[in-house]
């Protein structure tokens, strides 16, 4: 018999999954964006043997996916498994009490998630709608040096650092250094990039990456002045780069090309991974860093049985139909 029970606390989920796949996974992380402010909506699900969750939140009238702009993934936590397709079916079957409309993203498919969970959604009688909503930009190293692997870039990125490298001074950590965080803050302010809603969470989360030995934090210094920082991770096989920054008034120095060259080296030569992952968006400058492009879906699903859900379905159509009208 499954059990579904509904949670405002995250530790709750201690056991879903025996390995986190990536840091977004983590009970940890999840309490994170519960201190952020973000309120906790944990959907659980379970039997004799096992437990399977959703780490929810209410938002936009719906249940969405807990997780921010930081957050590369979303995903079920649950084992593999015919038991555990059978405890995702019944949380989805359950969550109908909870609510009329449930968005999940971005959810990967390279592991089957997006497959897993739509197929729990329809088999729990939702209307499901599947769309592409981002790009994932990776690595897959091969087994290569970073010699090798640089040898396969671009000219013209080969031929900047060769001619830009010896202009700045690169530190790279794998502990928190507060000095270093506090460069890569401020570079960040004066850089191109928007403005953040929580950085003290991205801080709390590099502090605690550091005490893990995970976080690869690197400086790129002119003449001792900072001039670009990235805050990149690695565990499990896999480095995640999840900040870049370099100050626009010393773009002429080419420091974020050096910077990232430079913890390619380290991860790919001292670390090993076997992939090398540059989260979310299709900007243009990650092409010349990465090889293979996958998808992040959202799925959109309706309990019509629910009066509320039907001008969302109503909306639907019409997004669907505007094409085919605008062409005569």
């Amino acid at each position: 018999m499954i059990a579904a029970s509904y949670h405002d606390e995250v530790n709750v989920l201690q056991g879903t999954i025996e390995r986190a796949p990536s840091p977004f996974e983590r009970p940890e992380w999840f309490a994170l964006l519960a201190e952020s402010g973000i309120a906790p909506l944990i959907a659980l699900a379970e039997d004799s043997e096992a437990k399977a969750a959703l780490a929810l939140t209410r938002a936009n009238g719906r249940l969405e996916p807990l997780r921010n702009w930081y957050s590369f993934t979303w995903r079920q936590l649950a084992p593999e498994g015919p038991q555990a397709e059978r405890l995702l079916a019944g949380l989805a079957r359950d969550l109908r009490r909870q609510t009329h409309r449930v968005t999940l993203w971005p959810v990967p498919d390279e592991d089957g998630s997006a497959t897993r969970l739509e197929r729990a959604f329809r088999s729990a009688g939702w209307l499901v709608a599947r769309e592409q909503c981002d790009h994932n930009h990776v690595l897959e190293v091969n087994g290569r040096s970073f010699a090798e692997y640089w040898a396969s870039r671009p000219g013209r990125m080969r031929t900047t650092l060769k001619r830009k490298a010896k202009k700045v001074e690169v530190t790279i950590r794998e502990r928190f250094d507060a000095a270093d965080w506090a460069a890569y803050e401020a570079i960040y302010a004066e850089s191109w990039k928007p403005e953040e809603g929580t950085p003290d969470l991205l801080r709390r989360f590099a502090e605690a990456e550091g005490k893990a030995s995970r976080i690869r934090l690197a400086v790129a210094r002119h003449e001792g002045e900072p001039v670009a920082a990235q805050f990149w991770t690695a565990e499990n096989g896999t480095a995640y780069i999840h900040k870049l920054a370099h100050l626009e008034s010393r773009k002429e120095l080419s420091a974020g090309t050096t910077l990232t060259a430079a913890l390619f080296e380290h991860v790919i030569d001292r670390d090993g991974v076997a992939l090398v992952d540059f989260g979310t968006g299709n900007d243009g400058y990650k092409a010349d860093w990465m090889e293979i492009v996958r998808p992040r879906f959202r799925l959109d699903c309706l309990d019509l049985r629910q009066p509320r859900a039907w001008p969302a379905l109503a909306k639907r159509f019409a997004r669907r139909l505007a094409p085919a009208s605008g062409r005569g």
